[in-house]
């Protein structure tokens, strides 16, 4: 069965490349393709996709209309995921779409966009209730965290720094294990070691552990 997505963007090239590009992927149906706020909550009331792949800022304020869409969606549409497009990894936002949880919730660059295969992860991770965190935002708020003076994130390893960032894009521990070529076993010792360093408590096999790292990342960017 086909993912079902409405898609908002107000550049029209832009809207109509993504469009395209997904459409022919023949796994992906377009349902919506809106270029303003009122017009994309109408239609995610209307169609209710399986997801909704929209632009941070857009008509009428571009200012944080696609957080604004995911509240919305969170409070009226809670199985629907959310991916936000961005051209800046940018604490605040991150911080404030993980609010609620990070379940159906993704963030990617929009140079990410041109990558196909990225951007259909991420549709389909959001899709089953996962999280999709561009690699290069997680990286960012480890780098901000560090600015800011957080000495925990600096007594990290840099193979429990590698761990972090794949734990923070939503990764199981076996996922990890494969990418970092690490037995499980392995990347739980790490993981634990992590949360014990960061003063972080809470379910650490599940999506909670992914909302308390960025949360705690994003913190550090204020």
């Amino acid at each position: 069965m086909n993912h079902r997505v409405v898609l908002a963007e107000d550049n029209f090239l832009v809207r109509e490349g993504v469009r395209g590009m997904l459409s022919a992927t023949g796994s992906v149906d377009v349902v919506a393709s809106c270029g303003d706020l009122a017009e994309a909550l109408e239609a995610i009331d209307r169609l209710v996709p399986d997801v909704v792949l929209t632009d941070i800022r857009m008509p009428p304020d571009r200012r944080d209309e696609g957080i604004v869409i995911a509240a919305h969606c969170r409070r009226h549409h809670p199985l629907m995921g959310v991916v936000l497009l961005s051209q800046y990894a940018e604490a605040s936002y991150v911080r404030t779409l993980l609010t609620e949880g990070t379940q159906g919730r993704g963030y990617l660059l929009k140079e990410r966009v041109a990558d196909l295969d990225d951007l259909l992860a991420a549709i389909v991770g959001v899709s089953g209730g996962g999280s999709a965190i561009d690699p290069k935002v997680v990286e960012t708020l480890v780098t901000g965290r560090s600015l800011a003076g957080g000495s925990d994130i600096a007594r990290l390893t840099p193979r429990e720094r590698q761990v972090l960032s794949c734990i923070a894009q939503g990764r199981t521990n076996s996922a990890v294990a494969d990418e970092l070529f690490l037995t499980q076993h392995a990347v739980e010792k790490h993981i634990n070691s992590i949360f014990t360093k960061l003063g972080l408590s809470g379910d650490r096999t599940n999506h909670p552990r992914v909302r308390a790292t960025l949360m705690y990342l994003a913190e550090g960017q204020r």
